[in-house]
């Protein structure tokens, strides 16, 4: 006989969600059975993030109903969406840095003692609960010391305190480490192996092959189709995500050898003052810089910026020496940064599209008296969003409202306006889908085509393989290894970004 079914533990029937001017959800089915990892994936503005924030009671459904154990029930906040056992954890984690482990786990659930806070006890449950997720921290250690993957677990020991039966994870290992993304995935299927339901939301598919017992897939707010555990494969994913098939996901072409506009000698960056780095980067040429965790490659891209001054070392742009004290002085030279956290540093999110494309060439249009000249926006504004095919309603969308990929050509709609000769980019593709991705992709090599030297900083192999003419690795501050196309493969990016000999 086969194995009864699990039982249904959540139920969501026709949901549906309108904001102004965006059907963000249209009748969405889900089923999430108990004990199962169910994988949500979608392209940026699929509906995913506000499916997952009607789940955790962040949004409420116009239409449609939630059930759980065959129960209908009314998720009108997140206090109320804890006390049936969800909780969402964010991609941007929820924590107090200045408070220790114990008091964040049992933040605004305090247990009392003679009108007091009971600390003892407090120390001694969030032992017991990190116990149990493996996280070998003491309670009283401050969470402002902790790194971004015990922070992760942290995060989960406390959805785990408060009964968590459904736990959302939202993009989990963004900012994590090979070595912290398996501890996450061990952890994963212990929960699972104790009864815990977890929804799944990464743009990694390698990850949701790995865990998900069963894959859903919404495109355009609407349901897409489902996989089971048998069906999952990158091909049948990305074909459900957006509707067709990719036969040839990266763009690369060769360009011919160009003059260097970029020379970097001796360049001493102040994360590293004991390695110095020394490379060119070719007019039109797409360069990737590799790397592990730590490895320099964010802190390069700074003082190749601006952002940090380099401690020694020679710049040379196009044949002439510059020296960057701050990214106007980068800016002026032809250099744009692409930021890791689009969010954080790339971005006024509280800021309409239009102010955003325009911010970069401010100065340029300005009026007589350095007013702002917004026709001049609008017409920035109105060719970037074309050109970029930001999918927005329109210019004066605030832009936090953007998907993630949309917000990515946002910024790089912003420092395009300036036509930059030399474009960094960190991370470019990071948190955003598939069908986004290949749009970053393409963007690059029609930049590259227009003679543009690119060189981007990328954790994922496969990008950097893919789209790279040439790859600079990076080990603790140093360039281990300068590789051309035909010796790109992963073995090889490994042994140089773990330290070993290009062989």
């Amino acid at each position: 006989m086969s194995d009864p079914a699990p039982p249904c533990l959540l139920e969501l029937r026709t949901i549906t969600r309108r904001f102004p001017g965006v059907l963000a959800l249209h009748r969405v089915d889900v089923r999430l059975n108990a004990g199962e990892v169910l994988a949500v994936i979608g392209e940026n503005g699929a509906g995913k993030s506000t499916l997952m924030k009607i789940l955790a009671g962040v949004h409420r459904p116009d239409t449609g109903q939630i059930l759980i154990d065959g129960r209908p029930v009314r998720i009108e906040s997140v206090r109320a969406a804890t006390k049936l056992g969800i909780v969402l954890i964010h991609q941007e984690l929820n924590l107090a840095d200045n408070l220790t482990v114990g008091a964040n786990i049992f933040l605004g659930r305090e247990p009392h003692r003679f009108g007091l806070i009971d600390r003892r006890r407090i120390r001694r449950n969030a032992q017991a609960t990190l116990n149990r997720v493996g996280l070998a921290v003491p309670p009283r250690r401050l969470v402002g010391t902790l790194s971004i993957g015990q922070r992760q677990m942290v995060e989960i020991a406390r959805a785990l305190s408060a009964d968590a039966r459904i736990l959302i994870m939202d993009e989990p290992t963004s900012s994590l480490s090979d070595h912290e993304s398996d501890q996450l995935f061990d952890l994963i299927g212990q929960l699972r192996g104790r009864g815990v339901s977890i929804i799944y939301i990464s743009h990694r598919l390698g990850e949701v092959d790995r865990l998900a017992d069963r894959v859903l897939v919404l495109r355009d707010g609407r349901n897409a189709g489902e996989l089971n555990r048998t069906q999952i494969s990158h091909d049948a994913m990305v074909k459900l995500m957006v509707g067709r098939d990719i036969k040839q996901f990266y763009s690369r072409r060769p360009h011919r050898e160009a003059d260097p506009v970029l020379e970097v000698e001796n360049l001493v960056t102040p994360a590293h003052p004991r390695e110095k780095i020394s490379f060119a980067l070719n007019r039109g040429e797409v360069v990737g810089l590799a790397g592990l965790v730590g490895a320099g490659r964010t802190e390069l891209l700074r003082v190749l910026f601006g952002v940090e001054a380099a401690l020694s070392g020679r710049i040379r742009v196009a044949g002439s020496a510059r020296r960057f004290r701050s990214p106007s002085d980068a800016i002026r030279a032809g250099v744009a940064l692409v930021p890791e956290d689009r969010r954080q540093h790339g971005l006024l999110l509280e800021s309409d599209v239009r102010d955003n494309l325009g911010l970069a060439a401010l100065r340029l249009h300005a009026r007589p008296g350095g007013v702002v000249n917004r026709a001049a926006q609008q017409r920035i504004a109105s060719d970037m969003i074309n050109a970029l095919n930001v999918r927005t309603p329109g210019p004066r969308q605030i832009v936090q409202h953007l998907s993630g990929g949309n917000q990515q050509k946002v910024v790089l709609g912003k420092w395009l306006t300036l036509r930059p000769r030399i474009l960094l980019l960190d991370e470019p593709t990071r948190g955003i889908d598939v069908g986004a991705k290949q749009e970053i992709y393409r963007l690059m090599e029609k930049l590259a085509d227009e003679g543009v030297a690119i060189l981007f900083a990328s954790s994922e192999t496969e990008e950097i393989i893919g789209m790279s003419q040439r790859v600079l690795v990076m080990h603790e501050g140093r360039i281990g290894g300068d590789l051309n196309r035909s010796e790109l493969n992963e073995q090889t990016l490994m042994r140089l970004a773990t330290g070993g000999s290009h062989r």
